[in-house]
């Protein structure tokens, strides 16, 4: 397979045979089969394969199992996953989801190898599917990103085959789960993000008594890091791919050159470790002593006294009649969390009167003296945007406009999509002012000998047309400008239904009308009305432009996705016949991929496809 190591001085398209029989290669250790029967074939085309027709299979065999485990018919629930294990159509979607459309798609494992050459993904796909069945997990290479505080996040990254080996197996397993969540878990699940964990605190914490005042707002402690094994592992009962599973958690890490074991955990950068941190965590609602309505009209709302429990992966906020029962709730979780492995973070566990305010996921929720709930972007989240612009500008030195605006546009755009949802407008526009004094301060230091005058008129004027604001900062030269906070809309969000999954086919119209209402950001207005026109698909592979695995969760992923997503989204990536002819095909959007597939088939730069239909 078509393994490659980047950054490296071998031409990208050169075939490594090597890897190839390592991976067909029988190991010594115990090996698991994984999705191995399916029919024997030649290797797939990769710029051939219908994706719309990929998706729908895939879509209609998780509404399967979805359905299955709705109704508790687990013999037919695993049947089904065993067919999933062994789809092809799983094992195309795995194969494409880990090395198109994920951000990590060429960060290598220990092996230094990623997949990026149609053959390659193609000759992937097949192992996947036929050859896979000798393969033994290899270790993940741990790596660190900064946090928010300062410390750093351990993150394990696996070899790129055993990231697509648990796409194929994530497709199996999280249907039959979605159909057991609790309906206020938000975090890494299909359709559900931070937004909607911030919203479900609203119609809970609102009103001028609200009948549950004390919050229990709780942190877990490293827990990727030290989820009990044998815990997880019942959890997941007879799942087929069970075995393989243990492989991933125990396969040990790689720092510095040697290899440890884990014993404990599940790496941060696998594929599978958001969905098994999520079935490891199931069961906290009940725990918490959280009771719904059975039946009734108020069949599924939460009793009277019963507290509210609202959790996102590892963040959790419990709201409670009492700081009495506040304590206990604690007391509940402290000891259902113990057998798992798991413990509060002491440091970041405290309980908190709605009128002192709690902070979660980067946002503080308050209830005010005029008795209003606002919930606005947190102190320290503000502290720390205007740090990082503050470093942005201070490394900017030297550079001209065009890469400040390169720079900064993202953090900016991602910034303000994330908290566009709360009480945001004021500090936006302090945002902004401090944007402006970095920016004339970085000019004053590249034209130290230049008066204000000259330094306000070459970068700051109208240079949005659509908007009246003269202190806009930009390059004259190109035109390009940098944008402001206060240009992102407030924009209420709108709250996922209770216990609503994708996976469930009674609300496949729901999902539609949710998605046809979905506000999508940052998007120019051309763009915008292209997408519209192409009802947000692809002409070319027919499936969705923006996609992500799930909803961005924080500032630092809305920057990514904004970036991804000009980057997978090429504007006029169509070729016309000629500027101005009446038959002319009009401009279309196009993923950056499909069009490099485009033009290899072609064998130039020209992309013509007929006009999508409304």
């Amino acid at each position: 397979m078509e393994c490659k190591r980047p950054k490296t001085t071998e031409p990208r398209d050169k075939l490594d045979t090597k890897a190839v029989k390592e991976a067909g290669a029988a190991d010594a250790a115990p090996v698991v089969v994984a999705a191995v029967n399916g029919p024997e074939g030649d290797v797939t085309d990769w710029l051939s394969i219908d994706w719309q027709q990929v998706d729908d299979d895939v879509r209609r065999l998780r509404q399967r199992i979805f359905t299955a485990s709705q109704a508790g018919d687990l013999k037919k629930v695993r049947n089904l996953q065993k067919l999933m294990l062994r789809s092809r159509a799983n094992a195309l979607h795995a194969v494409r989801r880990v090395t198109e459309v994920n951000a990590g798609r060429e960060t290598a494992g220990v092996d230094g190898k990623v997949v990026l050459t149609a053959p390659g993904k193609a000759e992937v796909a097949d192992w996947v599917q036929h050859r896979s069945r000798s393969w033994t997990v290899r270790p993940v290479r741990r790596v660190y990103v900064p946090k928010p505080d300062g410390r750093r996040r351990p993150l394990g990254i696996p070899v790129i085959l055993d990231r697509c080996l648990q796409a194929v197996v994530l497709g199996a397993l999280e249907p039959e789960w979605e159909a057991r969540f609790e309906p206020r878990s938000y975090g890494f699940r299909p359709g559900r993000g931070c937004h909607d964990a911030i919203e479900s605190i609203f119609p809970t914490c609102r009103g001028p008594n609200p009948g549950r005042p004390w919050v229990l707002d709780a942190d877990l402690a490293a827990a990727f890091d030290r989820i009990d094994h044998d815990h997880l592992l019942r959890q997941l009962g007879t799942f087929p791919a069970r075995e393989l599973v243990a492989q991933w958690l125990r396969a040990g890490v790689v720092e510095d050159g040697r290899l440890t074991a884990t014993r404990k955990g599940t790496p941060q950068g696998g594929v599978i470790s958001p969905a098994l941190m999520n079935v490891a965590l199931h069961g906290m609602e009940e725990a918490a002593g959280v009771r719904y309505h059975a039946s009734g009209i108020h069949a599924g709302t939460v009793m009277r006294k019963s507290p509210v429990l609202v959790r996102y992966a590892d963040d959790l906020v419990a709201m409670c009649y009492s700081r009495e029962q506040a304590e206990e709730v604690k007391q509940r979780l402290a000891a259902w969390l113990e057998p798992r492995g798991l413990a509060f973070n002491e440091d970041k566990t405290r309980i908190v009167h709605l009128t002192e305010g709690f902070c979660f996921l980067g946002f503080h929720v308050r209830l005010y003296r005029n008795r209003k709930l606002l919930i606005k972007p947190s102190k320290a989240s503000v502290k720390r945007i205007r740090k990082r612009l503050a470093a942005e500008m201070w490394d900017l030195r030297g550079s001209n406009a065009e890469a400040v605006i390169r720079t900064l546009a993202p953090i900016i755009r991602g910034w303000s999509a994330y908290f566009r949802i709360g009480v945001s407008s004021r500090v936006f526009s302090s945002l902004d002012f401090y944007v402006w004094q970095l920016a004339y301060k970085w000019a004053k230091h590249e034209h130290a000998n230049k008066p204000r005058d000259w330094i306000v008129h070459r970068y700051f004027g109208a240079f949005n047309p659509r908007r009246g604001d003269r202190w806009v900062f930009g390059d004259r030269g190109s035109g390009r400008f940098l944008p402001k906070f206060a240009w992102t809309k407030i924009v209420r969000h709108q709250l996922v239904k209770l216990g609503a999954s994708p996976d469930d086919p009674a609300l496949t119209e729901y999902w539609a009308r949710r998605r046809r209402k979905e506000v999508i950001p940052l998007i120019d207005k051309t763009d915008w009305q292209l997408l519209n026109r192409q009802n947000g698909h692809c002409p070319h592979c027919g499936t969705l432009l923006l996609h992500a695995d799930h909803p961005p969760t924080s500032p630092t992923e809305w920057e990514q996705w904004i970036r991804a997503t000009r980057k997978a989204i090429t504007r006029k990536a169509i070729v016309t016949t000629g500027p101005g002819k009446p038959d002319e095909p009009p401009a279309q959007l196009l993923h950056a991929h499909c069009r490099r597939q485009l033009i290899a088939d072609t064998g130039n730069g020209t992309v013509l496809l007929p006009a999508s239909e409304p």
